[in-house]
Order: structure tokens, then sequence, then C-alpha cells
């Protein structure tokens, strides 16, 4: 049986700092990064606490493999992702929580 993934980009207030990463649970990864849940990780301690962009995918290995190209992109590329899918970036995570 293949389990479901998302990959997900999440920003600091300002906006200086991005963040790339792969889950099988959107939900709860987002809000361990809210609550900080892992205080010395670099989403923690850069304050990326803001949900602007994620993509679901049937199966984890397609995430993965998802997340590696975002993440072997440039910062440009990255903006422009999440700008096709939220151009105010708002934060997504109100969004996302309702679904759940």
């Amino acid at each position: 049986m293949q389990k479901g993934g998302a990959v997900y980009i999440i920003a600091s207030p300002n906006r200086t700092t991005l963040y790339v990463g792969v889950t099988s649970d959107l939900g709860k990864r987002i809000w361990e990064h809210r609550t900080k849940q892992m205080p010395k990780s670099f989403s923690a301690q850069y304050n990326c606490v803001e949900l602007v962009y994620y993509r679901s995918f049937d199966g984890i290995e397609e995430a993965i493999a998802e997340e590696k190209r975002i993440k072997g992109g440039s910062r440009r590329a990255k903006e422009a992702l999440i700008n096709a899918l939220n151009p105010d970036w708002k934060d997504l995570w109100l969004e996302l929580s309702v679904m759940l």
C-alpha cells in the first residue's frame, strides 16, 4: 500500500528565510513547525512558521522527488512557485486546518 505525501514551503514572517520540507502528514508537520516542537531546528531558529506553499501527491516517493527538485532550485524559482499559488504570500495554515 502506497501512502501519500506533500511538499511544502514555510517562510519567516518577514519572508527572508524559506524552508522546504516533505511529509506524509501535512497538518501535523506544520503544527510542529508553528509550535517549535524542535527548538534547535532550522525552521525554529529562523522562525519559519508561515505555510506559503504546499502540494499533495498520491505517493510519498513523488513528494520526496519534488522536494529534492525544489531544494535544488534557486530562491527565485521557489518564489515563483509560491507566487503562482499564493501571490499575496498569505499564511495557508488556516485554510489547511479547516480541511483537516
